[in-house]
């Protein structure tokens, strides 16, 4: 598919005026996750989703990664508040963070609103948050923000392309979205609705999902899979069935709700976000299971294996989540055992490929048989491939276009589609995070840049320093070592106490260790008698030498850069001398 239509003759449809309009990006472009962007209006600004990133594997401890809040701290009386597209946690999951640090305004479809709440609620900011609750081609006010807001199927319900109506013209975002002409709940990306928007408005910038710009084609129909997974259920019609899911997945869990009762199945929901979820769906009407047919999961030791079904959470192979315990032979309420059948309904997010492997393997251990994406039909991607994007451009006729979520290489995928749908090169930007775009009466062009480094939770500990991880990665690859050295000063005189003493964790072992670590105690020796009698007693001055002649030292005899700690006991505090 093709369009030649010259994008730049829409330049008379905009609203000609001298206010600026300014697009900052915080997250979500150059990986997948920490979605979060913001636009100036007359010196206001509205967030378009706040969430979060699960760490890579070589991010040791961390929990979570949050978007960078350094610009948003220092403009919070600006802030009005944040669109949230949709309920997923890469979009919404870093709100509650955010709202611990100012009061915002969130607006969102009832279900977006409610899933957030979850979260919110848990950490205890909620008084924090003004929610406002939109529906589908609702048309707001929020400040000098004029919102208008069109349904889109993704893979979890009531998600919104949201038109920025501006000085400057009109700015469409997205969202997240595919084209999925029979969604399971009948609820159609509009894009008859945003065809009218292009027609009569016009589209002055375009902001633009880009995660499967790489995968050419249409992506699958989520009802397509609640065929296959009712037909491994009837494959399997004697076995003990455990699905794991996205818990926001409200339209999967429905399918494998359906093709559990259809079967003649109970239904147990296990994982704290599994079961609100499943609540909050069913109670407005998004989720249609049949109180007969749920059973606590506390219930199930008296059901047969072939009348019941479990839905999970952990198919990302997060570590504390019900499926990884339920392979580590941990969690309090089911134990695989030989003969199970559990199915992993989703696709590894880019970084948990390990984490899921792990968890595969596992539950293999335990006897059970695992089916999932790679093996068998069970997922669907909730993003528009290729072929939808250019449909999508086709009806848009964006004037200036910005491709957002996703990798870089999703983002230079998408750049090519929309030159091929009549979007000029040079009216393209690609960003990355921290950059921002000022929109005028010229057109599109770069702004200042904002911090957008990764902010890394770790338990309750936020904004952990990239050297914390640094240090980790070291501790967990060459361990470290440490030489303690003990003083006493006289006056202008000082002299150790005490032989330095060389300790060392995960570098090495055994006799040659106990040699090493002799050598390294007669090497710090001299090297801190030689300082004292030159007069050098602060500690910093000492921990410096210590720390160079035992690096030197361990880097010389086993090529390992092991972290190196000096303790210094004794000495006076005092400018370092350097």
């Amino acid at each position: 598919m093709t369009n030649t239509t010259d994008s730049s003759k829409k330049t008379s449809k905009k609203k000609k005026s001298n206010s600026p309009v300014r697009v900052v990006f915080l997250g979500g472009l150059g990986e997948i996750g920490r979605n979060c962007a913001a636009i100036e209006v007359e010196e206001r600004i509205m967030l378009i989703d706040c969430g979060l990133m699960f760490p890579d594997d070589d991010m040791a401890g961390v929990d979570l990664v949050l978007p960078d809040f350094t610009w948003l701290r220092e403009n919070a009386h600006r802030v009005e508040g944040v669109v949230a597209t949709h309920g997923h946690e890469d979009h919404i999951g870093a709100l509650s963070h955010l709202l611990s640090e100012m009061p915002l305004k969130i607006i969102g479809s009832p279900l977006t609103i409610g899933l957030a709440k979850n979260r919110i609620q848990e950490r205890g900011v909620t008084k924090q948050a003004e929610f406002i609750e939109v529906n589908d081609n609702d048309r707001i006010q929020v400040g000098p923000f004029d919102l208008e807001f069109f349904p889109v199927t993704h893979s979890v319900p009531n998600g919104f392309a949201t038109a920025f109506h501006t000085p400057q013209g009109v700015i469409l975002h997205s969202g997240d979205f595919k084209l999925d002409m029979t969604p399971v709940d009948g609820r159609l990306t509009d894009l008859a609705a945003i065809g009218h928007l292009a027609k009569d408005d016009g589209v002055r910038l375009f902001l633009c999902d880009s995660t499967n710009a790489d995968s050419e084609g249409f992506s699958d129909s989520e009802t397509s899979i609640g065929q296959s997974i009712h037909d491994l259920f009837m494959q399997r019609a004697d076995k003990r069935i455990i699905v794991a899911s996205f818990a926001s997945h409200i339209h999967r869990v429905q399918q494998v709700a359906d093709a559990a009762i259809k079967c003649g199945r109970k239904i147990a929901t296990l994982g704290r976000s599994m079961n609100n979820n499943v609540a909050l769906a069913r109670q407005m009407g998004l989720l249609h299971i049949p109180d007969a047919s749920l059973i606590d999961i506390e219930k199930i030791d008296g059901v047969p294996d072939n009348e019941l079904c479990i839905i999970s959470t952990g198919s990302q192979g997060e570590p504390m989540a019900a499926l990884a315990r339920m392979a580590a032979g941990e969690n309090r309420f089911l134990s695989i055992r030989e003969g199970d059948c559990v199915i992993l309904s989703s696709h590894p997010i880019p970084g948990n490929e390990t984490g899921v492997s792990r968890v595969i393997d596992g539950l293999l251990r335990r006897g059970s048989e695992v089916i999932h994406s790679g093996t068998h039909r069970v997922h669907a991607t909730g993003h528009a491939k290729a072929e939808e994007l250019r449909v999508l451009h086709s009806i848009v006729q964006p004037e200036w276009f910005v491709p957002v979520h996703g990798e870089y290489s999703h983002m230079t995928s998408h750049a090519r589609i929309a030159t091929r749908m009549g979007t000029k090169p040079e009216r393209i930007l690609i960003c990355q995070d921290g950059q921002s775009v000022i929109l005028d009466d010229e057109g599109l062009h770069r702004g200042d840049d904002v911090p957008a480094e990764y902010i890394y939770v770790d338990g309750t500990v936020g904004d952990l320093d990239e050297s914390v991880l640094v240090e980790r990665r070291t501790l967990g690859t060459d361990g470290f070592v440490s030489a303690v050295v003990s003083i006493q000063v006289n006056g202008p005189n000082a002299s150790m106490t005490r032989s330095p003493e060389i300790i060392s964790r995960g570098w090495v072992d055994g006799d040659e260790g106990d040699q090493l670590r002799k050598d390294a105690a007669h090497l710090v020796n001299d090297a801190v008698q030689d300082a004292l009698n030159n007069g050098k007693f602060t500690r910093q001055e000492l921990e410096r030498i210590v720390r160079r002649t035992l690096g030197r030292f361990v880097s010389n005899k086993t090529r390992l850069r092991s972290m190196i700690v000096p303790v210094v006991l004794g000495a006076h505090e005092g400018k370092d001398d350097k």
